[in-house]
């Protein structure tokens, strides 16, 4: 509702009204101007220029914005990590999702290594996914500074793990675009399916996790996207086991 910008902006008697809209919200929301003015101690044609500082032609927009900053900003119910679980493994216990699982891992095992990207508390699960990874014996590391240069052989044969909740991050977008340009493999996780990430990905999880926020917080469950990076490790481990087992047959001596 108020940007730094705006309050940087305020004189004292606009900082003693901010005051009292802050501690006061549900009152101010359904007062009148006069009223205002009497609480705070100022003149209605002060409290007046306040809403005009604040983006408001007069106190009736101001309100207006104020009641639907309110709604917005207000505690919505939690849902319990058991239900959503139970919605995630409901929704993609199936072949096609199962067989997508199995086709990640093996793109995976088939690279030199694997770097993942994502930023915020994707950010944070992908720097968890390459620890978790290359306690798998695959050499894995998290790119977290999006500018970081991109290009060169090195990149030719990875497999690039990108989280996004929205599939719309534009900074994890431009890295996944270069990535993509050096011949990268790219396998991302994201809570839709109609996204521009997973649009230009090679393989995509989709966990469909039910939105959530708190004020402008974005805090839907990352829960399954920890199950995800997991299987994909275990997956890829069994993978690259199998074929350690495969060239010691091979390579084993003949009577």
């Amino acid at each position: 509702m108020f940007t730094p910008e705006q309050i940087a902006q305020f004189s004292e008697l606009d900082y003693a009204i901010y005051d009292y809209v802050m501690k006061h919200p549900n009152e101010v929301a359904y007062m009148r101007i006069r009223e205002l003015a009497e609480a705070v101690h100022v003149s209605p044609p002060t409290v007046l220029r306040f809403c005009k500082k604040v983006g408001c032609e007069g106190f009736s927009e101001f309100k207006a914005k104020w009641k639907l900053y309110l709604r917005e900003t207000k505690q919505t119910a939690i849902i319990s990590s058991q239900e959503t679980l139970r919605e995630f493994f409901e929704r993609t216990l199936t072949a096609d999702y199962e067989r997508t699982i199995l086709d990640a891992a093996a793109a995976i095992a088939r690279a030199d290594h694997v770097i993942f990207v994502g930023s915020g508390s994707s950010g944070i699960l992908a720097e968890y996914g390459s620890r978790y990874f290359s306690a798998f014996q695959k050499f894995s590391v998290y790119i977290k500074d999006p500018f970081f240069p991109i290009y060169g052989h090195y990149f030719h044969n990875c497999a690039v793990i990108a989280l996004s909740v929205s599939g719309e991050t534009s900074y994890t977008l431009a890295q996944v675009h270069r990535f993509k340009e050096n011949g990268g493999t790219i396998i991302s996780i994201t809570n839709r399916k109609h996204c521009t990430l997973a649009n230009i990905s090679d393989y995509n999880l989709t966990y469909y996790a039910t939105p959530e926020r708190i004020g402008q917080t974005n805090v839907t469950t990352q829960l399954p996207v920890v199950y995800l990076l997991e299987r994909l490790a275990k997956e890829m481990y069994r993978l690259l086991g199998r074929k350690t087992e495969t060239i010691g047959k091979d390579s084993s001596p003949t009577v």
